[in-house]
């Protein structure tokens, strides 16, 4: 896949963005009601990316304080990881496809098999969801994306929690996700049954806007 040397959430990586299905996104883009509709996460998305891509500019989402902790600590994160492991990190900008339709934004590549995405964890019921109780539901689609679009092998998800690691415990849980051909079809079914909720979206803007 082509990609931009492009710093996470400057005005270049945010253009690039627009009109593009997201990794962190691949969530709701699966997201159903228990019926097997589209949920309005999934709906409400939908809209977002067919309005950009008609031309148009989705509500901005503002960045919260969780957002500018996990910016500030991805750094510490990284060179953190780095040195436990071993690894050398290679930090990337955008990835998209040629097709347009899918974008990523992976904290760095590993050799030539794995990925690094790191998550710090600000909130205690994330610390709890993801670390004690191990549900990774969150992310584990993003994860999967990144294994999916970039060929890779595996995906070293970093839980990061600076806080604990300041007051002396163990602030940083490495959770290697590896490939599995199975749930990455599924997921790339899913995803090209969005980008048709999309094109019908935006089809539907055509008819009314053009």
């Amino acid at each position: 896949m082509p990609w931009l040397k492009l710093d996470q959430g400057s005005e270049e990586w945010l253009a690039a963005r627009r009109g593009v299905v997201t990794g962190s996104r691949f969530k709701d883009c699966r997201s159903k009601l228990q019926n097997g509709q589209p949920s309005k996460s999934c709906l409400d998305y939908a809209r977002d990316v067919a309005r950009e891509r008609f031309g148009g500019t989705a509500p901005a989402k503002s960045q919260n304080a969780a957002m500018r902790t996990g910016v500030e600590q991805e750094p510490k994160a990284r060179a953190l990881y780095e040195a436990r492991t071993g690894y050398m990190v290679d930090e990337v900008g955008f990835f998209a496809t040629e097709d347009g339709f899918f974008g990523l934004s992976p904290d760095g590549l590993i050799d030539d098999d794995g990925v690094l995405e790191i998550k710090t964890i600000v909130s205690s019921d994330t610390l709890f969801t993801a670390l004690v109780d191990g549900d990774l539901s969150a992310y584990r689609d993003q994860c999967l994306g990144y294994l999916w679009l970039l060929g890779r092998k595996w995906v070293d998800l970093v839980l990061w929690a600076p806080d604990l690691e300041k007051a002396g415990r163990k602030g940083l849980h490495i959770i290697r996700i590896d490939r599995d051909e199975d749930s990455i079809e599924k997921l790339e079914a899913d995803l090209m049954a969005f980008v048709a909720l999309v094109q019908d979206r935006e089809e539907q803007l055509r008819l009314k806007a053009a």
